[in-house]
């Protein structure tokens, strides 16, 4: 069982059944494209791209013992992400969404159920392993095990680093010890208040975390600079296949520039460079660039 690794993530996992369709259907019927199932989730999904890019990842959360829960721990092992300490549930189901994807624009919609399982409890969590874990990354599910290792986290001097996608019982906790907070920038106005972006930003940089940002999606990302200021980074212009998961890539990639500068604007479009790229191909994972295509890329924007 390893032992440290660069890379943790806690949270969400499941199989994406993804659709490529015409055009999004409401009380109306389309042929589908193309079709097919991937692992999913966000932090799963930022673990996935971590690996990619290079760090050592694990992932740790809990799957019911069927056909899906399978699927993940498998797609997991291809992508050498350790799962050492996901917990199997015996008679569980896992997590699974249902994946929209529209052909000419890339735009998707998602229905998604967390399965019938038990999420992974505070005295499940590997505290050693945590301890030798260089940055831990969350999405805001598993909450009672996130707490606990961020917990542990913080009393070791680890970055933690948070998804803010959806406000969940208990995030406030989860926010109050987050160092790097980047949120979408549905969950920074809903959770601030404001109905600005940048005032929203604002707002939850009051929490004091090293690192505060917010993800606009084809308008780019905003973050809070050390005097004060507001660092924009605009995203690359693409013609998107499929923006499913581009959020969460952006976190895991950011995470992984982050354990190697402490530059907010080069995390910032770093990330926004394994985004894009992700976008250029159908699936959450499918598109996720290996290290050298992000280099590559970079060089030539």
């Amino acid at each position: 069982m390893k032992t440290n690794c660069d890379f943790a993530a806690i949270g969400y996992c499941g199989i994406d059944s993804i659709a490529i369709v015409p055009s999004i259907p409401l009380d109306s019927k389309v042929e589908i494209i193309e079709s097919f199932d991937q692992g999913g989730g966000p932090a799963a999904t930022a673990a996935v791209a971590a690996a990619r890019l290079g760090a050592d990842t694990a992932f740790i959360g809990s799957v019911g013992d069927d056909g899906a829960g399978n699927a993940i721990l498998e797609e997991f092992a291809k992508e050498k992400v350790d799962t050492s300490r996901v917990a199997v549930r015996a008679g569980g189901t896992s997590p699974r969404a249902y994946c929209w994807i529209e052909a000419d624009t890339g735009k998707r919609s998602i229905a998604w159920t967390r399965g019938k399982r038990a999420e992974l409890s505070a005295a499940e969590v590997d505290k050693e392993f945590i301890k030798n874990t260089r940055i831990l990354h969350f999405d805001g599910h598993q909450m009672e095990a996130a707490l606990a290792a961020a917990e542990v986290a913080k009393a070791n001097g680890i970055p933690v680093s948070l998804d803010a996608g959806t406000i969940r019982p208990g995030i406030e906790k989860l926010i109050a010890v987050t160092d790097v907070l980047i949120a979408s920038e549905e969950f920074a106005r809903r959770y601030t208040g404001e109905n600005d972006n940048e005032a929203a930003l604002i707002a939850l940089g009051k929490n004091g975390s090293a690192v505060t940002a917010v993800t606009m999606g084809e308008k780019g990302s905003i973050a809070l600079g050390p005097d004060g200021g507001i660092i924009r980074c605009p995203a690359f212009k693409i013609d998107p296949v499929d923006t499913t998961g581009a959020g969460d890539v952006f976190h895991g990639a950011f995470c992984v520039r982050y354990l190697e500068t402490k530059d907010v604007y080069e995390c910032m479009r770093f990330a926004s460079a394994v985004s894009a790229l992700k976008c250029l191909k159908s699936g959450g994972r499918t598109g996720i660039p290996t290290r050298a295509e992000v280099d590559e890329f970079l060089k030539n924007h």
